[in-house]
């Protein structure tokens, strides 16, 4: 794993050394094992490459990049691992200097054009250029495990992995998104393709980005999921076909010329990951897990264990505490090159650290909820439609006067499910995409109007309602998709996904210079995945109900009954106490002014969360990321 920088001027002009200096030093994180650049300058066309590189695939110095062409026309740029460049290799002809999975990718892409994308089973952002044609593109892996921001200045493209390195390059627009901004007070992450940053982008996943010496195209994209077929496959054959398909998933990302492991919360994804790593013969598998042994609401250590010792796993299991947490909040906001809201960053970063300490590279179940049905909120459509069924006066005259009262806390299961349930009937709407967004997100229609207005905040809202259900289309255009859940698992495939998941866990694991794998979004499990009909993967009541039959003759009992366990600490707790001089030095007036956002709103929210009567945890955390912000 790797960050790579770039600029192409289409004036000619000199790269600016220094700038892309300043580009590679802030990307240091992601490549400690090596750094180079390459600069091609002619009339019309300069080119400026970047590379820093994490070692994994053929760690000797051949695998330097930027990699050339041996008759110089040609460059990559290259963050991500091909997993299938063996059998790429093979199909194309001619000699090969290194054994590294870069130069595959190159040759792949002056043989076949910008065709070779379709043919990657992978995990990439890459920029290719062509100095003999004058052209080039950069592109993004089908789901977005890997970043990549851009933006057209002043006759020049500039891109990076991050955007931290991005703004590195003086003069970029700096002018906040208005628009965006309401994206992420509602999600808590800003959505491709947009930033913060007026003008500033990040190219969507599955998508490519032409560049020709007059300049730059429009994203294209390169990747949409296959028509699904009329007749799925019986249920217990699915469950085979799964299985076979992520066994063989896994068995492809495990390749390695460097320590491997995984990442094992004793949930039922990462669980499967490790079940697949013993089946197809890697033995014994490395696994890591944090914990809160003072904390058992927040602990997962003993479910982690019972399955890693079911495997006969080398398992590691670092105890942590909420201190160790706590010291963690001002190093990650400094580390952040954009606001980021999702707090569970904070223990992937933890455990990324201590994995770190041991391997190179570390398997994830990431992709396992969205791909099989495996959060509340998925279920919570055929809880709300039980409920409706239930007289008005029951509900309106005694559960919901009743929940009104219940306290507005986190600080037990019980409570998180109340909150859970008000929420729940706050978002209800006819349209289950807009339903499914109002449960996502951070406000309520009544805080969005205060923070932003009516018609702004309905207009945001609604905005996101349209970019929900035009990204799931995209993503499989045929057969139109109604709405209901096949949407939805689609759209947050789309959206959800790439700018939350995948970016949190990118962001902690790269900043310990950790590669992470996500074999549950290899493109044959996607396909085979999003293929099967909804009720294969939520049933009734149970979420990943294929993904349980497929592996529950090698997986403890235990994991397949266990109630899904977030990634969490108590943040809202955090802000009331430990963290409240950090918030209210930080959340200030004039900060908030820079964003156009009311302080005596903002005062209120800290104040009814600080004495328990609401809890605004996600929105105050999210106030505190987007302050720290210097630039």
């Amino acid at each position: 794993m790797c960050g790579i920088a770039g600029i192409i001027d289409f004036r000619g002009r000199a790269v600016d050394r220094q700038v892309l200096d300043h580009m590679e030093t802030a990307l240091s994180h992601r490549g400690p094992d090596d750094h180079g650049q390459w600069i091609h300058e002619s009339p019309g066309f300069s080119v400026g490459l970047a590379h820093t590189r994490l070692a994994v695939i053929d760690p000797t110095p051949e695998g330097h990049q930027p990699m050339v062409s041996p008759d110089g026309r040609w460059a990559i740029c290259y963050n991500g691992e091909l997993y299938n460049f063996r059998e790429l290799r093979e199909q194309l002809s001619g000699l090969f200097h290194t054994t590294c999975d870069t130069e595959v990718a190159l040759r792949a892409c002056i043989t076949w054009g910008p065709d070779a994308l379709q043919r990657f089973d992978a995990m990439w952002a890459m920029a290719v250029v062509d100095v003999g044609e004058r052209r080039g593109h950069l592109s993004r892996d089908p789901f977005g495990i890997k970043p990549l921001y851009y933006t057209v200045h002043d006759g020049q493209l500039v891109f990076a992995s991050e955007l931290r390195a991005l703004r590195c390059h003086p003069g970029l627009p700096g002018e906040v998104d208005q628009d965006a901004l309401i994206e992420y007070f509602n999600l808590g992450f800003v959505p491709h393709p947009r930033t913060l940053y007026r003008g500033i982008c990040r190219l969507p996943p599955g998508h490519r980005l032409s560049f020709t010496a007059t300049g730059v195209g429009e994203p294209e994209r390169f990747y949409a999921l296959p028509i699904p077929p009329k007749r799925p496959l019986p249920y217990s054959e699915a469950c085979e076909r799964i299985r076979v398909t992520i066994e063989n998933a896994v068995d492809q990302q495990c390749v390695s010329d460097v320590p491997l492991g995984a990442f094992l919360s004793g949930g039922l994804d990462s669980a499967v990951v490790v079940a697949a790593m013993t089946r197809v013969g890697h033995r014994p598998v490395r696994t890591f897990s944090i914990g809160y042994p003072d904390h058992p609401r927040y602990d997962e250590t003993e479910h982690a264990r019972l399955v890693a010792a079911h495997f006969g796993a080398e398992h590691h299991e670092f105890p942590v505490t909420f201190g160790d947490v706590l010291a963690a909040v001002e190093p990650m906001l400094d580390h952040l090159g954009e606001p980021f809201a999702d707090s569970s960053l904070l223990p992937t970063s933890l455990v990324s650290r201590y994995a770190r300490e041991h391997v190179t590279v570390a398997l994830s179940g990431d992709g396992g909820d969205e791909l099989f049905g495996g959060y509340w909120r998925y279920l919570g459509h055929h809880y709300l439609e039980r409920y409706r069924r239930w007289p008005s006066l029951v509900r309106k005259g005694f559960v919901e006067p009743l929940l009104r009262l219940a306290p507005s806390a986190r600080t037990t299961r019980r409570l998180d499910r109340l909150r859970q349930v008000r929420k729940l009937l706050r978002g209800d709407r006819e349209d289950p995409m807009a339903r499914h967004i109002a449960w996502a997100r951070f406000t309520t229609d009544g805080l969005a109007v205060k923070l932003f207005g009516r018609d702004r905040a309905r207009a945001g809202f609604d905005g996101l309602v349209k970019r929900y259900r035009e990204e799931a289309a995209a993503l499989r255009p045929e057969p139109p998709l109604p709405p209901g859940l096949e949407e939805i698992l689609l759209a947050d495939l789309a959206v959800g996904l790439p700018g939350d998941m995948l970016h949190k866990v990118d962001t902690a694991s790269m900043f310990h210079s950790l590669e992470v794998r996500v074999p549950l979004l290899a493109a044959d499990v996607v396909q085979y995945a999003t293929s099967l009909p909804v009720e294969y993967r939520i049933r009734g009541t149970t979420t990943k109900q294929i993904l349980r039959d497929a592996f529950k003759d090698l997986l403890p009992a235990s994991v397949l009954v266990r109630r899904k366990m977030g990634f969490e600490v108590p943040v809202g707790e955090f802000l009331r106490d430990e963290l409240r001089t950090l918030y209210q030095d930080t959340v200030t007036p004039a900060a908030l002014g820079r964003y156009g956002l009311d302080a005596p709103t903002a005062a209120r929210l800290y104040e009814d969360h600080a004495s328990r009567r609401a809890d605004h945890t996600e929105l105050l955390w999210a106030l505190l990321v987007l302050c720290w912000r210097r630039g």
